[in-house]
C-alpha cells in the first residue's frame, strides 16, 4: 500500500484495550482514555493499523488535533511507525485549507489575535470598564461565536450570563469588532470555521468532493470539541461513520470557550453501533498518586474511568494543612530545594496566575529558578512600570497608588469580573502592597520588582509555575497543588453546579499532572473539594515549629503578631483579598514591636497609608488594646 513502510508492527506492545481499539479499523471508535492512559499512542497505532490492513490508503485519513505541536507529534510517530501522507491538522487549519480549495474568495486577512483591536474599542468604554482585559472581552465573543450566535442575536441568548462587563457594553463591543473586522476585509479564527460550515450548507457539491478525499476521521481531544467544530465535523462525515474519537471528559476545563464533554459523552446515542473502549491503565502515576486521584472519580459523573497503576510504588502524597499562607509557602521551597530533582521536573500548579506571582518571589529569595510565570510580564505590571519610568524621583507609594488608581485598581473586588479581570486587579493590589512598604523612590521600586521577580537567566531548568489549564497535557515528577480554599479551587467565579464541577475536573487535572511526588496544601479556609477526596480538613491556629525561611516575628512580639494575624486572615476572608492587600507581615510586625494606641501612631508606620489607615485602623487598635 502506498504511504506504508511496513517496517513496524503496529500491533505491538500495546495493552488488551489498546489493542482492540488499534484493530478497529472501522469506525465509529470512541475510546475514553483516561489521563496518562497512552491516548496518542493508541490513536496513532490505530491510524497505522488502518493502513496496514488496507482498509484505507494513508491519503483518505484524516487527522484533528487541537494544536499544531500535537499533529506534527502525530505525524513524526506515525513516520516512525512506516506511515507516511496522512493528512494532520487542527480544525481550523483544515478549514482554511478546505476554503482555499473550494472558496478563495472568502478567504479575507487572518486576525492573529483580537486583543489589539478589542483594546482599541474598550478605550471608548466609560472608566470603570475601560480597562477590562482585551482577553476577557475576546473570551466572551469567542463563547457567542463557537455556540453559532451572531452579534444580532447576543443579547438574547447572552440573558443570564455574567459577561466581564454588562450587557449592553458588551454587546456594543462585539457589534463594533464585527464593524471593524468587516471593513478590513479582516476574518478570525471562528470566522474561518463558521465560513466552511456554510460552505458545506449552501454548497452540496463541496461535501460530495470532499468525502470523494476523505474517508476516515480521527478527532483527538474530543472533549474540548465546541457546537462549531462539532457541526463542521458532521459535514466532514456526511452520512459516513468512518470516526475514532478520543478523549477524557474528566478533563473537560474549557467551558468558558464553549466547549464541553457532552459531544464525547454523547457518542454511543448518535453512534448506538459504537465500539466504546475505556483506557485506564495508567502509565504516569505511582499507585499513591493514582488511589488520591481516584476518590474524585464518584463525583466527576460522565463516563467512569478508574486508573489502574502499572508503575511501582512511590511516596504517599502531602496533604495537610499550614498556619498561614508564608509558611506553607516556605514549605513548598524547602521541598524543592531537598528533593535533589531537576528543577525543570517540578511543578508548582495554581488555579490563576495571580497565585503562582506569590511563588515567583518565593522561589527567587531561595535561589531556585523558575519559568512560566511573571508579575512584571502581565499587562498591570507592564503599564504601571512604564508610568513609573517617567516618574523615576517621585516617591514609590505615591506613585504607584496614582497609578494604580489610574488604571482602574479596585481596592475591594466586586463579584461579577472575569477571570483576567481579576488577576489584573490583584496584580494591582500587589504591587500597591508592595510599594507602601517601600522607602525610594519610583526609580528604584522598579530596580527592585525586577531584582525580586526576576526569573533568571536558569528559567529554562526552573521549576515551572503553571495555571492548572496551562498544565493540562503535561507531566511532572513533583507536583505542588497550594492554596486548595474555597474560592481559590473552586474560584470565588464559579457558583453554579456546572462551574463547580469544571473546578472539580481542574483539580483531577492537576493531581494527575504528577509522577511520583505530590503536595496538596492549604492555609485559609479548606476547599469542599478535600472532603471529597476523603480528607478531614483543618485550619491550624497556629504552626510551632515554623519551616525554613517562613516570616519569624521579632523577639518580644509573636503574642501580639499572632493576634494580628489572626484579625488580618479573617478580614481578608472577609474583604475576598490576599492577606498581603490588608498588611504584609513586616507591617504587621511594626504594629506588634510597636504598640502603637492611635490612629496617629499607627499612620507613622511604614506601610500604613491614608486608605489603610482608614479602612482599618479603629481595628488594629482595638486587637493591640486587647494585648
Amino acid at each position: 500500500m502506498r504511504g506504508y513502510r511496513g517496517e513496524v508492527d503496529p500491533l505491538a506492545g500495546l495493552n488488551p484495550e489498546q489493542r482492540r481499539a488499534a484493530e478497529a479499523v472501522r469506525g465509529p471508535v470512541c475510546i475514553l482514555a483516561g489521563a496518562g492512559s497512552g491516548k496518542t499512542t493508541t490513536i496513532t497505532r490505530r491510524i497505522a493499523q488502518q493502513v496496514a490492513a488496507g482498509a484505507f490508503e494513508p491519503t483518505r485519513i484524516l487527522a484533528v488535533t487541537f494544536t499544531d505541536k500535537a499533529a506534527g507529534e502525530l505525524r513524526g510517530r506515525l513516520a516512525s511507525l512506516g506511515v507516511q501522507r496522512v493528512r494532520a491538522g487542527t480544525f481550523h487549519s483544515s478549514a482554511l485549507r478546505q476554503l482555499r480549495h473550494f472558496a478563495p474568495e472568502r478567504v479575507g486577512r487572518i486576525l492573529p489575535s483580537k486583543a489589539v483591536t478589542l483594546r482599541q474599542i474598550a478605550n471608548s468604554l466609560p472608566a470603570p470598564y475601560k480597562f477590562r482585559p482585551a482577553g476577557d472581552l475576546a473570551t466572551e465573543i469567542e463563547w457567542a461565536k463557537n455556540r453559532r450566535i451572531p452579534v444580532e442575536r447576543y443579547r438574547a441568548e447572552a440573558e443570564g450570563r455574567e459577561p466581564p462587563i454588562p450587557l449592553d457594553l458588551m454587546h456594543r463591543v462585539f457589534r463594533e469588532y464585527e464593524r471593524r473586522k468587516e471593513a478590513e476585509g479582516l476574518i478570525d479564527f471562528e470566522d474561518l470555521l463558521e465560513l466552511t460550515v456554510r460552505l458545506f450548507e449552501e454548497r452540496p457539491d463541496v461535501g460530495e468532493t470532499f468525502r470523494a478525499q476523505y474517508r476516515a476521521f480521527t478527532v483527538d481531544e474530543y472533549q474540548d470539541v465546541n457546537l462549531l467544530q462539532q457541526q463542521l465535523l458532521e459535514h466532514w462525515l456526511g452520512d459516513g461513520d468512518d470516526l475514532c474519537v478520543v478523549g477524557d471528559d474528566y478533563q473537560s476545563i474549557y467551558a468558558f470557550t464553549g466547549a464541553g464533554p457532552e459531544h464525547l459523552l454523547d457518542v454511543p446515542r448518535r453512534y448506538p453501533q459504537a465500539l466504546v473502549i475505556r483506557l485506564e491503565e495508567n502509565y504516569r502515576s505511582t499507585p499513591q498518586v493514582l488511589e488520591l486521584a481516584n476518590r474524585l472519580v464518584p463525583k466527576l459523573g460522565g463516563a467512569e474511568k478508574v486508573l489502574r497503576p502499572t508503575r511501582a510504588g512511590g511516596p504517599d502524597p502531602v496533604v495537610r494543612p499550614f498556619a498561614t499562607a508564608e509558611a506553607e509557602g516556605a514549605a513548598i521551597a524547602a521541598e524543592i530545594a531537598s528533593l535533589g530533582a531537576p528543577f525543570e521536573r517540578i511543578a508548582i500548579l495554581a488555579r490563576t496566575n495571580a497565585r503562582l506571582t506569590d511563588f515567583e518571589e518565593l522561589l527567587h529569595d531561595a535561589h531556585i529558578p523558575f519559568q512560566g510565570a511573571s508579575l512584571l510580564e502581565r499587562d498591570a505590571a507592564r503599564r504601571l512600570l512604564r508610568r513609573l519610568e517617567r516618574a523615576r524621583d517621585a516617591d514609590a507609594d505615591q506613585a504607584v497608588r496614582a497609578a494604580a488608581l489610574d488604571a482602574g485598581w479596585l481596592p475591594e473586588l466586586p463579584d461579577k469580573l472575569g477571570e483576567r479581570e481579576v488577576v489584573r486587579q490583584t496584580d494591582l493590589a500587589r504591587l500597591v502592597s508592595l510599594a507602601s512598604v517601600f522607602d525610594g523612590s519610583a526609580a528604584e521600586f522598579v530596580a527592585d520588582l525586577r531584582r525580586r521577580f526576576d526569573s533568571g537567566a536558569e528559567a529554562a531548568k526552573g521549576v515551572h509555575l503553571l495555571t492548572l489549564h496551562r498544565a493540562k497535557g503535561l507531566e511532572f515528577d513533583a507536583v505542588f497543588l497550594p492554596r486548595l480554599e474555597e474560592k481559590e479551587l473552586p474560584s470565588r467565579q464559579a457558583r453554579t453546579p456546572a462551574e463547580i464541577a469544571e473546578e472539580r475536573r481542574l483539580l483531577y487535572v492537576g493531581l494527575t499532572r504528577a509522577r511520583e511526588v505530590l503536595w496538596v496544601t492549604w492555609s485559609s479556609r479548606p476547599s469542599r473539594f478535600l472532603e471529597e477526596l476523603g480528607v478531614a480538613p483543618t485550619r491550624p491556629l497556629g504552626d510551632p515549629k515554623p519551616k525554613k525561611g517562613a516570616f519569624v516575628p521579632t523577639a518580644g512580639s509573636d503574642g501580639l503578631y499572632h493576634e494580628l494575624a489572626v484579625w488580618r486572615r479573617a478580614r481578608a476572608e472577609e474583604d475576598e483579598v490576599p492577606p498581603y492587600v490588608v498588611f504584609d507581615n513586616k507591617t504587621l510586625d511594626a504594629i506588634a514591636r510597636t504598640r502603637p494606641r492611635t490612629l496617629h501612631d499607627l499612620a507613622a508606620l511604614p506601610g500604613v497609608g491614608p486608605v489603610k489607615l482608614e479602612r482599618y485602623g479603629d481595628q488594629v487598635l482595638a486587637v493591640v488594646g486587647r494585648d
